[in-house]
């Protein structure tokens, strides 16, 4: 089956042709699988494809390419298949879309401009993909949580990411910082060029993962690796991404109005009061 859409599509063979000489793919090439995939994917089964149909998918790339297995899976399919699920093809145009609706801030179009590759040469920004992921933040924000206390979304960020200027002390950074809860750590000349992706948990994880969908696929199975609870800033975002996005115990989730609404907007089949 993804043998059969890489030959339909451009692009495809040369996908193949360098998984069979390396024994691996670069970024650009595991993106060019994705997005051939993804769009072959939505073309057979529509926009939102059921769970069974994406894990056929899954099953079918790393059957076709084992290098590309996920330790961190239970299931061992696709590494970083985040970019599978969340990618150009599935959820991202969705959340740019709805986030367009909201108040617009500074920060909030500046993600804007990042998130649909208008801002290529701004090198304060991030790229595309870690910019939507910014924008589900800002359209699912933090509630105030046990103390009552409420923060903003550009305040919430950091909780789930950090930059780090790679000519900079790591080690100053983890000795001067006490989190409760994992987070991406991305170490890099500036934030659309990153280096090296880590998940930071009391101690520095790299990510097998290249790009920043990537990365956040390892921070959010990071939570069920180490059996930890989502950080409560964080809840609303990480429980959207593990019911709509990971379709995990989607029926036994107390999820919020809030994420229950979000969620109905962007699956069309999704009946909010079921």
């Amino acid at each position: 089956m993804v043998e059969n859409a890489l030959l339909m599509k451009p692009g495809g063979e040369d996908v193949l042709e360098e998984y069979k000489s390396e024994n691996s793919l670069k970024h650009r090439t595991r993106r060019q699988l994705v997005n051939i995939l993804a769009s072959h994917m939505t073309e057979m089964h529509g926009t939102i494809p059921s769970r069974n149909q994406k894990e056929k998918f899954a099953l079918g790339i790393i059957t076709l390419f084992p290098s590309l297995k996920d330790p961190f899976s239970p299931k061992g399919y696709l590494n970083q298949d985040f970019l599978l699920l969340f990618g150009a093809e599935t959820f991202k145009p969705k959340v740019i879309k709805e986030a367009k609706h909201l108040t617009q801030s500074t920060e909030l179009c500046r993600l804007l401009t990042a998130a649909e590759n208008l801002s290529e040469n701004d090198h304060t920004n991030w790229d595309s993909d870690m910019a939507s992921l910014l924008l589900l933040l800002h359209l699912l924000p933090p509630t105030a949580g046990r103390k009552r206390i409420k923060i903003s979304p550009s305040d919430a960020v950091g909780k789930m990411l950090l930059f780090h200027k790679s000519c900079c002390s790591i080690v100053e950074h983890l000795q001067g910082r006490e989190a409760e809860q994992p987070y991406i750590f991305a170490v890099g000349r500036t934030k659309n060029r990153i280096d090296a992706f880590y998940i930071v948990d009391k101690q520095l994880i790299p990510c097998q993962a290249t790009s920043s969908l990537g990365a956040f696929d390892e921070l959010f199975k990071s939570h069920y690796v180490f059996n930890l609870s989502y950080d409560e800033t964080l809840v609303q975002l990480f429980t959207f991404v593990q019911t709509t996005v990971y379709n995990i115990d989607v029926t036994t989730t107390d999820e919020s109005p809030r994420v229950r609404e979000f969620r109905a907007k962007v699956t069309p089949n999704f009946k909010l009061f079921q």
